[in-house]
């Protein structure tokens, strides 16, 4: 590897000492190395173009900004877990540095994950905001205690109109996020399906429906509605009365490390849902 960056959580005392740690060792053997928070984005677009692995020192959170901040450039992603989940992550910080040698080395294959693309549409004109995610986007309501009307439609067919908290729109990624926590399928992290899963929907039932590569999801709010958007839980987006929320399979996806067979996720996501037993 010729460069390698390096980002952290930036309210981790934790996260940041095992980010210095990893930059002076990968410094020995690798030419370029760089670091940064996981919230600076102006240190990672400049560092990023030319990087060939991020080693991302946190949880779930860190590794999702790294996925969408690294975008266009085929960068591969290895997380280290530093939070609560860690479904994203790859080894905690033991196993890193008993192996961080043979992973500069090239150790390891690589893993991809479909992201969405992501648009407003106002007024018949889509919106200056253009997003891509990897876990889901979500639609819902605007305020504690109300909910929101809304159409879903896919290929320019209604899948359902629905008064309900909102809707989550999935990668296989998202489905062990908010999706699984509302009942939704989990799904093979290199599928390329898309999930569309109702959150608690008004005398309606909350079945997912699961949506080839290639399909066209598209939440319209009804008129009257206020709701928000959310992008892997990034700052919510308001949202009015016939906005569209479009969302596609981008052409970007994400690359991740993998330092073990394909079926380790089934073990982690066993362990993580106390299928068993550690």
């Amino acid at each position: 590897m010729n460069k390698v960056g390096v980002t952290y959580h930036p309210k981790s005392d934790v996260a940041r000492s095992v980010a210095e740690r990893v930059r002076a060792h990968a410094a020995v053997s690798v030419p370029d190395v760089w670091m940064a928070s996981a919230w600076d984005d102006d240190a990672r677009d400049e560092h990023v173009p030319g990087t060939d692995l991020v080693i991302c020192c946190g949880g779930d959170g860190t590794v999702l900004r790294a996925a969408r901040a690294v975008i266009p450039h085929p960068v591969t992603l290895l997380g280290v877990n530093l939070g609560r989940i860690g479904f994203l992550t790859e080894v905690t910080p033991p196993e890193l540095f008993d192996r961080l040698d043979a992973i500069l080395a090239g150790e390891g294959r690589i893993e991809q994950r479909a992201m969405m693309h992501t648009e407003t549409v106002r007024d018949g004109h889509a919106s200056s905001g253009h997003f891509d995610a990897l876990n889901d986007v979500v639609v819902g309501r605007a305020g504690i205690g109300r909910t929101v009307q809304f159409t879903v439609r896919t290929d320019h067919t209604t899948i359902g109109s629905y008064r309900a908290d909102g809707v989550i729109i999935a990668t296989a990624t998202g489905s062990t996020a908010y999706s699984l926590s509302v009942g939704g399928p989990i799904m093979h992290p290199e599928s390329r399906e898309i999930l569309v899963t109702p959150v608690a929907p008004h005398l309606a039932p909350a079945n997912s429906i699961v949506l080839p590569e290639g399909s066209i999801v598209e939440v319209e709010i009804a008129r009257g509605q206020k709701a928000i958007a959310s992008i892997d839980g990034e700052p919510d987006m308001d949202l009015a009365g016939g906005d569209i929320v479009r969302v596609q399979t981008s052409r970007h996806a994400a690359r991740f490390l993998r330092l073990g067979p394909p079926g380790d996720f089934f073990t982690r996501v066993g362990r993580r849902l106390n299928w068993l037993s550690e």
